[in-house]
């Protein structure tokens, strides 16, 4: 089969023939990838950012968004059936230790990461397991909603975490409308009645922010720090939801926060640098947030399957991979790029 594959850090991917994957255990899926979602974290991986932490051995083959058609199951496998369309959740997951059996299968203790740490979905298969597969209701494609195996997990899992400080009447701010932040508005219109201020230095994206849901849109300009605090009477917001999570803007949104405030982060580069007598005195909260959980990913495909939660996407065929990534690391996407490997 056809992958795009990794063998040295900070160089272009090798698109290149492969053995194909094969069945082994009786939990096993093999999925003909339909659509697989460029993400920031694959030119964190293609830099050597996640080679510690992963330990992966090169070459191998990224992509962690994905869904398409399952190809063909092990013994034991009955969830779905040969030509089923599926996403995947990102982490293959064992069910048996105590996080799987708690339902936050995203801190399984025997994981696999597909496309971090083993072969991932820039290929024609991938091999993942029945844990892992959500069939999809035949409204939805592939390659429409692949991104939504992580990035919209991911955005769905904060937004999730934020509804308990955002009841009618509170503030939420989002920095950042692009990939991530375009569907994490769209999560919070759905899912709560906080008034959505959208933050981002791209005209295009504002439009596109008020579109889909934001209430206020507000330039990165210099001056949007003190513009919330004037649009929340000097108090800031319950919530600070940021996917972007560099280039300066923490400290940005840690004061836009409201006393007793929830600062979610989940777009990553730098460091968190706060005093803790503030942290203390202001009763703030940071937040963490990883993928999500299969749950959650269901659940997340409701929202796709009633159009409450749609996807921008700019497809590229499977070797066409490094002028795809050129794109997202220069800024020249909008929404999310997808991977079509026929």
């Amino acid at each position: 089969m056809i992958a795009a594959r990794l063998h040295r850090y900070h160089e272009k991917l090798v698109v290149e023939n492969i053995a194909e994957p094969k069945i082994t255990g009786p939990w096993d899926v093999i999925v003909r990838l339909g659509g697989a979602g460029l993400c920031r974290t694959d030119l964190h991986v293609q830099e050597g950012q996640w080679a510690e932490k992963s330990q992966v051995a090169l070459p191998y083959t990224p992509g962690h968004e994905n869904a398409g058609w399952v190809h063909e199951i092990g013994s034991a496998v009955t969830n779905v059936a040969v030509g089923d369309t599926v996403i995947m959740h990102p982490i293959v997951t064992c069910g048996l230790c105590r996080a799987c059996r708690a339902g936050d299968d995203v801190h399984c203790e025997e994981s696999a990461f597909p496309g971090i740490d083993t072969d991932g979905g820039f290929a024609e298969l991938l091999k993942t397991n029945a844990r892992s597969v959500v069939k999809l209701q035949p409204s939805l494609h592939p390659k429409d909603i692949a991104a939504l195996a992580d990035a919209g997990l991911t955005a769905y899992h904060a937004v999730k975490k934020a509804i308990s400080v955002l009841h009618p009447g509170t503030t939420a701010v989002v920095i950042g409308a692009g990939g991530l932040g375009h569907i994490g508005i769209q999560c919070l219109k759905a899912m709560t009645a906080a008034e959505i201020i959208v933050i981002d230095p791209n005209e295009k994206a504002r439009a596109l922010a008020s579109e889909i849901g934001a209430d206020h849109t507000v330039a990165a300009d210099g001056r949007h720090v003190d513009t919330i605090l004037e649009m929340t009477d000097g108090k800031g917001a319950e919530a600070v939801i940021d996917f972007v999570g560099e280039s300066g803007v923490i400290p940005q949104g840690i004061a836009m926060l409201r006393n007793a405030g929830s600062y979610f982060v989940i777009g990553y580069g730098e460091d968190i640098v706060v005093p803790t007598i503030d942290v203390i005195s202001r009763e703030i909260n940071f937040v963490g947030n990883l993928v999500g959980t299969y749950n959650d990913l269901d659940e997340l495909m409701v929202l796709a399957a009633q159009d409450k939660v749609t996807l921008h996407t700019s497809t590229y065929p499977l070797d066409a991979v490094n002028d795809a990534m050129a794109d997202l690391d220069q800024g020249r996407l909008q929404g999310r790029g997808i991977l079509v490997a026929a």
